[in-house]
């Protein structure tokens, strides 16, 4: 093994050297690459799910490139200056990430975490015209809160970083077409839900297509109750759900917490 990725990987806890804030921070996000992991959505070490670091809005907590999303834990997260556009490989931070990333925090302060990933499924519906259908209660979330943003190559011009925020405008969810989506949210539990829903709801929207027949959907006021009715729950009993997949975690491999 590259001494390099045992010295980013096998690093000292920081635990005792950050805020109480900041170090939650580290657990929810490395609970969340190593829920990526679980779900098998990542490609290989590439991909990125950040964390505004609490206190401090200009910065972000993102994996070291050279890493595999189960590798991940709270003590070795990379710590990024997002208005620092020198970010070159010897901070370990992949460029793309630090662009989409670092460009979505300076751009939306509302949102605490960002979680991007190049899941089949999101990318065969992102390249349809008509985008994600709310063909079922769990797709129903996104109804007019997703935003589009066509292809312009590997996302490491930080000029590109305006229309990819203005593509996501004040929505939750973007499809990059031809690449993979974006979710966001005030918390890691909340970019990770939709993310999850969000697979499920393309998986949904394609089986039902397969099938051939026409299909169904509700009115635009009874879209217009789900979504509010999904926001609430957000807001509210849906926040229980996280400590449980944290519960999960610990019983496989609780190192994601060190």
């Amino acid at each position: 093994m590259s001494s390099n990725v045992v010295q980013l990987r096998d690093v000292p806890s920081v635990r005792n050297s950050v805020s109480p804030e900041e170090w939650q921070a580290r657990v929810d996000l490395a609970a969340a690459y190593r829920l990526v992991h679980l779900y098998n959505w990542a490609d290989s070490i590439y991909n990125h799910i950040s964390i505004r670091v609490p206190g401090e809005p200009d910065f972000f907590l993102i994996k070291a490139h050279e890493l595999l999303y189960d590798e991940v834990t709270a003590s070795n997260l990379v710590k990024v200056d997002s208005r620092n556009d020198d970010v070159d490989e010897s901070f370990h931070v992949n460029k793309a990430g630090f662009t989409l990333h670092g460009g979505l925090m300076q751009a939306r302060p509302d949102i605490n975490a960002a979680f991007h990933t190049h899941i089949p499924e999101c990318i065969v519906v992102s390249n349809q015209p008509d985008g994600l259908l709310p063909l079922a209660q769990t797709s129903m979330q996104f109804w007019n809160n997703v935003g589009y943003h066509d292809y312009q190559g590997i996302t490491d011009n930080l000029g590109e970083r305006a229309e990819i925020a203005a593509a996501l405008g004040d929505n939750h969810t973007l499809m990059m077409r031809n690449h993979g989506p974006v979710t966001v949210g005030k918390s890691m539990r909340d970019a990770f839900i939709l993310m999850r829903d969000l697979e499920t709801s393309c998986k949904l929207q394609l089986q039902q297509q397969a099938a051939g027949d026409s299909y169904v959907m509700p009115s635009k006021e009874v879209l217009d109750i789900a979504a509010e009715q999904r926001r609430a729950h957000n807001a509210g009993r849906g926040t229980a759900d996280w400590p449980a997949w944290l519960r999960r975690l610990d019983r496989i491999d609780p190192s994601y917490a060190e």
